[in-house]
């Protein structure tokens, strides 16, 4: 087959068009962030499916703010900051992540385990982190007040006080805009339902934007 030189020159163009647009395509990817999140059945979306809890619709929520975020969800159900302490050296050294959000502690204060020993775990965990080059995102927990105004308080006060002594970022506690919402909350009282996950990403995701820009 002839190809006129005019022809040619046509093909040439587009073929650098293509190309151009398949290295703009890469190097977008290359900017893509990635995100860990490590914890409890809070984030591993405990009676529903992955696609349904809070981290797969924050993926896509990020989206949508212009934020191209890769998710990896390392959350266990009944996991405790000793677990998650456990786990995250592993999980930062194969995933490199450009931040962490560590969602645990509330197993630990529902079996009453001491808050120094959480406290401990959650400034490892944050540190194991940052000196990966991770932004920290630190999500507190709350547990009922039958546990007693001391341990409760205490409680409350260990996330404030690893974010502040590690310099990472404290968020809000997931549940606080469905936690006092029975129809929002499957039947155990704990877990919240799927209509609560979208309401659980609006709550987090200004401090998750945060952390995830450069």
């Amino acid at each position: 087959m002839i190809i006129s030189l005019s022809l040619f020159r046509r093909l040439r163009r587009l073929a650098a068009a293509g190309l151009f647009l398949l290295l703009a395509g890469a190097a977008l990817a290359g900017d893509d962030r990635r995100l860990l999140v490590l914890g409890d059945s809070i984030s591993a979306a405990y009676g529903l499916s992955l696609e349904e809890g809070w981290v797969a619709l924050a993926e896509l929520a990020l989206a949508e703010r212009g934020l191209s975020v890769e998710v990896i969800n390392a959350s266990i159900s009944g996991e405790t900051s000793a677990g998650g302490r456990r786990r995250l050296p592993a999980l930062v050294e194969a995933h490199n992540p450009d931040a962490v959000v560590i969602e645990l502690g509330g197993n630990d204060g529902l079996r009453g385990y001491p808050v120094a020993q959480l406290r401990q775990n959650l400034a490892a965990m944050v540190s194991v982190a940052q000196d990966h080059g991770a932004e920290v995102l630190l999500l507190p927990m709350e547990i009922p007040p039958n546990y007693g105004p001391r341990y409760t308080g205490t409680f409350r006060k260990t996330f404030e006080l690893v974010a502040n002594e590690a310099g990472a970022t404290l968020g809000p506690f997931p549940l606080e805009a469905v936690a006092t919402d029975p129809a929002l909350m499957q039947a155990d009282g704990i877990h919240p339902t799927a209509a609560a996950q979208p309401r659980i990403v609006d709550t987090l995701l200004p401090a998750l934007e945060k952390v995830l820009r450069p």
